[in-house]
C-alpha cells in the first residue's frame, strides 16, 4: 500500500478539503486528488462523498480511518527505530567479558538518559567495516597502525590503558607472590587459547612475547576455556594472560591464582572509534565521555605499551 496516498487520505479526511489537505502536505490538489483516486482503487471502494463545502468521509471511509493512523505510526515508529538521534546507540564491545564492557557500563551510568545496546563484534577490522555500513555507532579496538588502518571517515580517541594480568595454578612457582615481573615469565610457557591470525591481539601478544622472550601459544581455541584452567591448575610451568578487566571465572576449589604483571605493567591500548560525520547525540556524548575519563600514563610504575601507543602517547 503506497504510505503517502494513505497520508493523504488522512489528511483530507482531517481537514475536510482537497486544498487544505494539499496545502498541509505541501503538494498539489491534483496530486492529493490521485492519490485518494488510487487508494480507493487499490481498496476497491469509494472513501469520499465529494460535496459542495468539501470532502465527506463514506461508512468504509469512517471504518478505514483508524487503520490508515495506525499505518502512519507504524510506519513513523519504523522510521524512527534506525534514526541517529531516537534509536538505541550502537557499541562493539568485542565480547561480553572484555574491558569495554565496564567502559561502556561507566558511561551509562554517567548517561542513563541514553539508550544503548551493545554488540558483540569479531575484532578491529569488523568494527571497521560495521562503522562504515552504518551498523553500529561506535566500537572499542585496538588499533596496531591508525594511518594504515583507520578510513579517513572513521575517528578514534584513546579510552583505556588495561593492565596484564597472569593466571597460574597454586602449584606454580609464581603463584604465592603478590604480582609477577615481565621478565620473569620468560622461565614458562604462556598458554593463550583464541588469538586468531592476522588480528590485532595477536600483533599485541607478540610484540610482548618478542619484548621479553615469552613463548605463547595460541593453539586450541575451540576446546574452551574450562580446559585451559584445568590444565593451568594440574601444571608447575603453564600459565595464561588476561587483562585487568577480563571477567573470567573457574569453578571454587580449582586451584588458581590471578597477579597482575609489573615491572613493566603491560598495558592493552583500548581505543574508541566511531564514524567522523556521526549525528547520533548518543554517540558524542560517548566520545566526548572517553577522552575525559582517559588515564594517559603516568610518571609512577613502568610500564609497556605496543610501538604504535608509545609514539601517540609520549
Amino acid at each position: 500500500m503506497n504510505v503517502e496516498a494513505v497520508r493523504a487520505f488522512v489528511a483530507v479526511a482531517e481537514e475536510g478539503q482537497f486544498r487544505f489537505a494539499a496545502d498541509r502536505l505541501d503538494v498539489s490538489q491534483q496530486a492529493v486528488s490521485k492519490r485518494i483516486a488510487a487508494l480507493e482503487a487499490e481498496l476497491g471502494t469509494t472513501l469520499f462523498k465529494r460535496t459542495p463545502s468539501g470532502a465527506a468521509l463514506t461508512q468504509d471511509g469512517r471504518t478505514f480511518l483508524p487503520h490508515a493512523g495506525a499505518i502512519l505510526s507504524a510506519v513513523s515508529a519504523a522510521f524512527a527505530s534506525v534514526q541517529p538521534g531516537t534509536r538505541p546507540l550502537r557499541v562493539d564491545v568485542l565480547t561480553r567479558g572484555s574491558g569495554p564492557v565496564d567502559l561502556l557500563r561507566d558511561f551509562c551510568e554517567a548517561n542513563p538518559a541514553v539508550p544503548v545496546e551493545m554488540v558483540i563484534g569479531g575484532g578491529a577490522a569488523s568494527t571497521f567495516k560495521s562503522l562504515l555500513a552504518g551498523e553500529i555507532d561506535a566500537g572499542y579496538a585496538y588499533l596496531r597502525d591508525v594511518s594504515g588502518e583507520l578510513d579517513p571517515a572513521l575517528a578514534r580517541t584513546y579510552a583505556f590503558l588495561e593492565p596484564g594480568e597472569v593466571i597460574v595454578g597454586v602449584r606454580h612457582p609464581l603463584a604465592k607472590s603478590r604480582a609477577v615481573r615481565a621478565a620473569d615469565l620468560a622461565r614458562y610457557r604462556a598458554w593463550v587459547p583464541g588469538i586468531v591470525p592476522g588480528s590485532e591481539w595477536e600483533t599485541y601478544f607478540q610484540d610482548f612475547a618478542d619484548t621479553f622472550g615469552l613463548d605463547i601459544d595460541p593453539t586450541g581455541y575451540s576446546v574452551g576455556s574450562e580446559s585451559v584452567f584445568d590444565a593451568i591448575a594440574a601444571s608447575r610451568s603453564l600459565m595464561t594472560l588476561v587483562g585487568e578487566r577480563n571477567r573470567v571465572g573457574w569453578p571454587g576449589g580449582l586451584g588458581l591464582a590471578r597477579l597482575p604483571i609489573v615491572d613493566p605493567v603491560p598495558l592493552y591500548p583500548w581505543s574508541l572509534v566511531w564514524r567522523a560525520d556521526t549525528q547520533h547525540e548518543g554517540a558524542r556524548r560517548l566520545t566526548g565521555h572517553a577522552k575525559r575519563s582517559f588515564t594517559p600514563p603516568s610518571a609512577g610504575p613502568a610500564v609497556w605499551l605496543p610501538r604504535q601507543a608509545r609514539e601517540d602517547l609520549a
